[in-house]
């Protein structure tokens, strides 16, 4: 017999709460004002999914052995709207800071992908399905 599982929460352990929370602010995750220096924070986005965040601390007051992996924490991704979204969500977030790993391009996969890279260094993809338009 299988595991029955479902997925209930992302968990984004950061080294800096204040950057993180205000890179995904910069994509439209409602975080409550005046979180930034708690130790956890946490949302449930429209999906039912939580989005939450430990700092680095949080996790060595249960885990005193961790420490963060080597190629980023993990890695989300987010729906847009349409292919001329994804440039324009590039574009803002790398022009308020945020590292472009990979400009937007039109995917082999039928999108139009973008990946950023949040303050921790997990890669953020950004991506719509190619030939929708903003006014379909």
């Amino acid at each position: 017999m299988g595991i029955e599982a479902q997925l209930d929460l992302i968990g984004i352990v950061t080294a800096d709460m204040a950057a993180s929370l205000n890179f995904y602010r910069g994509l439209g995750v409602d975080i409550p004002a005046g979180a930034d220096t708690e130790p956890h924070v946490e949302v449930t986005l429209a999906n039912g999914v939580r989005l939450a965040w430990d700092t680095d601390q949080t996790i060595r007051s249960f885990h005193p052995s961790w420490s963060p992996g080597a190629g980023g924490r993990l890695g989300l991704a987010f729906l847009l709207s349409d292919p001329g979204s994804v440039d324009s969500a590039y574009t803002d977030m790398v022009a308020a800071g945020a590292t472009g790993e990979l400009e937007p391009f039109d995917a082999f996969w039928g999108q139009r992908y973008a990946v950023l890279r949040d303050p921790d260094g997990n890669t953020v993809d950004l991506f719509a399905a190619l030939g929708v338009s903003a006014n379909s």
